[in-house]
């Protein structure tokens, strides 16, 4: 399982075990929402407070070198590149001023109020292109850079810290209400957790099927764009072929042990608990909102 161990999002770390696992399932997604939902409509420093935020709580978390370097250290750098980019990009704002008023003479021109200015840096980079960096710019630079940081960080983070079986139980429980609706809410959550045990599986059939063609040794560029094309095709049908293998597996393997029907056998997914520590950290969320809904709105 080489390949799963390589992938930098949404694995779940068992060892060590951090204060983050010891929180409630539900409790961790009324942040992960916060976290998600925080960044609509507020201001550039509320949005380098929520990210700063994110790396306290990994810090804090002691998460080993090796994990934080696969799951924050190349978002980093693509939060930093999308920020350099968007920073020296066009603001959108191609607006050329024309005096109305004849320029006055020098002895009435009266001084600037201030030292504020739209554009912050204009000049040229490598002697050929011309490059200005604005307020504008830099607003979308931040905006765009921490919204793609927070996003995709505390979803990862959430992950990293929850076993798929305590996701499962917390969802079960907050959408429980919707059984009165006739919802069939224990085969939405049954599916979801197949579906997560199922993802390693497709990771396997693909790590083989690779290691299998790397074995023969293919000359891809005597094969010409054609018989490449026949060639990946035949391992794409055949990846499809296993899968569909595994599944009629894993449903064969759940009828024998007898299960037919959620509703004739009870599915306990994960026990949960409300210790001091979920009151903290809903505490702690409530303090949030109230500093987000304060200070965090956009100016």
């Amino acid at each position: 399982m080489d390949l799963l161990r390589s992938l930098p999002i949404g694995l779940y770390l068992e060892q060590p075990v951090t204060w983050m696992h010891h929180l409630d399932s539900r409790v961790k997604m009324f942040w992960l929402t916060s976290f998600l939902i925080a960044p609509l409509l507020a201001n550039p420093y509320c949005r380098l407070g929520l990210s700063s935020l994110l790396i306290l709580i990994t810090l804090s978390a002691r998460i080993p070198w090796r994990v934080w370097r696969q799951q924050m250290g190349w978002l980093l750098m693509l939060a930093c590149f999308v920020f350099l980019i968007t920073a020296i990009a066009p603001d959108g704002m191609a607006i050329d001023h024309q005096v109305r008023l004849p320029p006055e003479p020098q002895e009435l021109t009266l001084p600037q109020p201030s030292d504020y200015r739209y554009v912050i840096w204009s000049g040229k980079a490598f002697t050929m292109i011309s490059l200005t960096i604005t307020r504008r710019s830099i607003d979308l630079a931040v905006r765009i850079s921490t919204t793609l940081f927070t996003l995709v960080y505390s979803s990862s983070l959430f992950l990293l810290t929850t076993a798929p079986e305590e996701i499962t139980a917390g969802l079960e429980s907050l959408i429980k209400p919707l059984r009165r609706l006739n919802v069939p809410v224990t085969e939405i959550l049954l599916t979801l957790t197949l579906s997560l045990r199922f993802i390693p599986l497709v990771l396997e059939e693909v790590q083989n099927l690779a290691r299998s063609i790397r074995t023969r040794a293919i000359n891809w560029k005597k094969l010409g764009l054609n018989r490449s094309l026949q060639i990946w095709l035949m391992v794409a049908e055949k990846l499809l072929e296993n899968l569909l293998l595994r599944a009629e597996q894993i449903a064969s393997a759940m009828t024998v042990r007898g299960f037919t029907s959620p509703n004739e056998h009870k599915v306990e997914w994960h026990q949960l608990r409300i210790r001091w520590c979920d009151w903290l950290a809903l505490a702690s969320l409530l303090v949030f909102w109230g500093v987000r809904l304060t200070w965090g709105w956009k100016i």
